[in-house]
């Protein structure tokens, strides 16, 4: 089974942000094409591309369209076959560095001191130590074949 293509839009000629985001999908959906994929994950990501190809919505509630079905495809592609975007774990690991680790440090050094002001000293540490986590995980995933060469930039979380 093969991987659909998105239909072209009239308003993509006056429309940049929809152009953008259509180049996106259609780079994502290329490279998917380039993998082994599980026939439920195709016929998945087939049905993304005719809900879209079909959609008699335009500009704004086209994009959240375009965005949501995109986001989907990822999160099917990752959950089925740990395939994930470039630089996914990178931006994953920031936030949950500064959360997680960031936080807890800043706590505990304003605390000792007496000083509380000082938590905010802990996100930077927590930022680098996200970074770092990040870091090697995608580069794992380099090596593993499972990360994509397309980072997405227009990405509905």
């Amino acid at each position: 089974m093969n991987i659909k293509k998105l239909n072209d839009r009239e308003e993509m000629a006056t429309d940049n942000k929809l152009k953008m985001i259509y180049s996106e999908l259609t780079e994502l959906l290329n490279e998917l094409k380039s993998k082994e994929l599980k026939q439920s994950v195709v016929a998945f990501i087939n049905e993304a591309v005719d809900e879209i190809n079909t959609s008699t919505n335009s500009g704004k509630r086209l994009i959240k369209l375009v965005l949501e079905k995109q986001a989907a495809i990822l999160h099917q592609v990752e959950k089925e076959h740990k395939i994930v975007q470039k630089n996914r774990y990178r931006n994953t690991w920031i936030f949950l560095g500064m959360t997680l680790i960031g936080v807890p440090i800043g706590a505990a050094l304003g605390l000792s001191i007496g000083n509380i002001g000082l938590l905010g000293l802990g996100f930077p540490v927590g930022i680098a130590i996200g970074l770092l986590i990040g870091i090697s995980l995608d580069k794992k995933a380099l090596r593993d074949g499972r990360q994509l060469k397309t980072e997405i930039k227009n990405f509905l979380r």
